[in-house]
């Protein structure tokens, strides 16, 4: 069948909730995949931060293909190994006491607000239940999610909200601090806003949070859906600024590609949850759980990958800097390891789609910024090969080329 009458099948029967590529990917292996036609492209969306690793990575591949014939599901009414291996992994190398599994970075989120809740109730304070997020914020696609996120865009079309949450400017403590009532319960945040365009905050945003938190008894929750397992150049973004929260959620680049997501806290937090408090029918089934500390392992064995993280990310940036002194069109270049944005003055969907034609895919954020996500492992050559591109295309738009 013809890559025309793939899409039109897939127009035909899937609803139309993305603004698809007329792209058919069907296989990848490292930074690149491959369409229908053999077409070869850099992949610098990594399935939108997720393959940390790379497409295929052997280690994970064979982690799968094994945990695959042994025991795929069973349910949590029971212990399995996988699951086991992987909550100590991610205790011994965070901050947490205990992790509960489930399937995305929006239910990571969900078990977090509700754990949040929940252990404010002990305490006395049954009408403590707000939660202060930030504008351009993005916690996933439920309706509490969208209700928990800074922006209108997402929740379009589904009011009424879900109430509960309190929004405030972005790396903006003194904003927090004004927001506190005696309702607030909890702070939410992401260490970097990525959905929100790739914004990174003032080094002390975190440690004043922290510190709101301490004086004024809330719990701190880190949204590190998108920067967590590696993609800032540590294992987890906090660790950049010497803090610690309470609540931690991950997803994405756990699984690397394997439906995963957890959430992590303090012992002092989660024992309010008890059985029945929560559950998740798939949450941390051994497939997913094998795959995910195959992740970890191969992220963490030597010490390579989060050091190539950061090497590669400065590079980058570097790069498009040198093009923002070209282009007048860029207005910022912005990121963390390698969770970057090029930041324009015109939409960025148009430019995206100029990349894709010259073999790099990249990904529009924020309507005008361009989000750059490569797998970890990518390398100088692939680095200097994207900002080539990018370079074209803006050269190209401006009619330089």
């Amino acid at each position: 069948m013809a890559t025309e009458e793939w899409i039109e099948d897939a127009q035909r029967y899937l609803m139309h909730t993305y603004a698809r590529f007329p792209l058919v990917l069907s296989k990848g292996r490292g930074t690149r995949v491959y369409s229908r036609d053999g077409r070869e492209y850099l992949d610098f969306v990594a399935g939108v931060a997720v393959n940390n690793l790379g497409h295929c990575h052997p280690k994970v591949t064979v982690a799968v293909q094994k945990q695959a014939q042994r025991l795929v599901h069973t349910s949590n009414l029971y212990y399995t190994e996988p699951q086991t291996l992987l909550a100590k992994a991610l205790v011994t190398h965070s901050f947490a006491d205990k992790v509960f599994f489930c399937n995305s970075g929006a239910e990571a989120n969900e078990a977090a607000v509700k754990l949040a809740r929940k252990a404010a109730r002990p305490a006395g304070a049954a009408d403590r239940y707000e939660i202060i997020t930030t504008a351009g914020s993005f916690h996933g696609r439920t309706l509490a999610m969208i209700s928990a996120s800074g922006q209108p865009k997402l929740q379009a079309g589904y009011e009424p909200l879900l109430p509960g949450f309190v929004s405030v400017p972005y790396d903006d403590v003194a904003a927090v601090e004004k927001a506190i009532t005696a309702k607030t319960m909890a702070v939410m945040v992401e260490p970097v806003q990525g959905e929100g365009g790739v914004r990174v905050p003032n080094r002390d945003y975190l440690r004043g949070l922290r510190d709101l938190c301490d004086r004024h008894g809330l719990f701190l929750v880190l949204d590190e859906v998108q920067t967590g397992i590696g993609r800032t150049g540590r294992l987890f973004a906090y660790e950049h600024t010497g803090i610690t929260p309470d609540i931690m959620t991950l997803a994405k680049g756990l699984g690397n590609g394997v439906p995963i997501g957890a959430m992590l806290a303090t012992e002092r937090v989660a024992k309010a949850f008890t059985p029945g408090s929560h559950a998740a029918t798939f949450g941390g089934n051994p497939l997913a759980c094998a795959a995910a500390l195959a992740t970890l392992e191969a992220i963490l064995d030597d010490g390579y990958v989060l050091d190539n993280c950061r090497r590669m990310g400065e590079r980058l940036v570097q790069g498009l800097r040198g093009l923002q002194q070209k282009y007048p069109v860029i207005n910022e270049v912005r990121g963390l390891g390698l969770l970057v944005g090029l930041a324009l003055t015109v939409p960025a969907r148009e430019i995206v789609a100029q990349c894709m034609q010259r073999g790099l895919l990249v990904n529009a954020t924020a309507e005008s910024v361009v989000r750059l996500v490569p797998p970890l492992i990518v390398t100088e050559e692939e680095i200097d090969q994207a900002v080539a591109v990018i370079d074209a295309v803006l050269a190209a738009q401006e009619g330089h080329g």
